[in-house]
């Protein structure tokens, strides 16, 4: 991956995460996008539907975003140039705990869909990705769009973003991961301990 970067001329270590997702997807098909998706928003549908308590349905929802989100991408992207420098071990503890951090930040927000489902409604070809566009209708609140960037870039069909009412995850995690690496005066350690404890 570093070596195919390198032939494209892309030298600015601040981009190369965004070169990543952004170069041409294998074989991917709008219907394969939409599967991947329709099946993520059932699962998803189910959880908000099981009348859980919210430790329960947070759990459910990490399961989730571990199977049809590409989460090691996300996270990476997360932390920016930082990432490269990480060892494996620092690099499975830091994705690990990024993906409990997002099930509890997001998860919470299930209280919020009780009673209400996703849609998706259509899906379309972005450049090298594929756009899926789905539709929240909560009760007592007007419908917002869910979207859903989807690639297979990294082998298998997977979403790198989600875009909620126009705000990228992928992006404002990145602004999140930043200000609490500065927190910590770029202690990657101390981030990884940070992390399992938000959300």
């Amino acid at each position: 991956m570093i070596s195919k970067v390198s032939r494209r001329g892309f030298i600015l270590t601040a981009t190369a995460a965004f070169t990543v997702l952004s170069s041409p997807a294998f074989a991917l098909t709008d219907a394969q996008a939409k599967t991947l998706v329709d099946k993520a928003v059932n699962d998803i549908n189910k959880v908000i539907a099981s009348g859980k308590p919210l430790s329960s349905m947070i759990r459910d929802f990490e399961k989730i975003f571990s199977k049809y989100a590409d989460v090691n991408v996300i996270a990476r992207s997360a932390l920016g140039p930082d990432a490269r420098s990480l060892s494996s071990s620092q690099s499975r503890a830091y994705t690990t705990a990024f993906q409990g951090y997002i099930a509890r930040k997001y998860g919470k927000r299930f209280n919020e869909f009780v009673g209400g489902k996703i849609e998706v409604k259509g899906v379309r070809k972005v450049k090298s990705f594929h756009e899926v566009q789905a539709v929240a209708r909560l009760r007592g609140q007007s419908p917002f769009a869910v979207n859903f960037l989807v690639s297979d870039k990294s082998g298998s069909s997977k979403f790198f973003d989600l875009i909620i009412e126009g705000i990228s995850l992928r992006l404002s995690e990145k602004a999140e991961i930043g200000a609490m690496l500065d927190r910590r005066k770029g202690d990657i350690n101390g981030l990884i301990a940070d992390l399992k404890k938000a959300g």
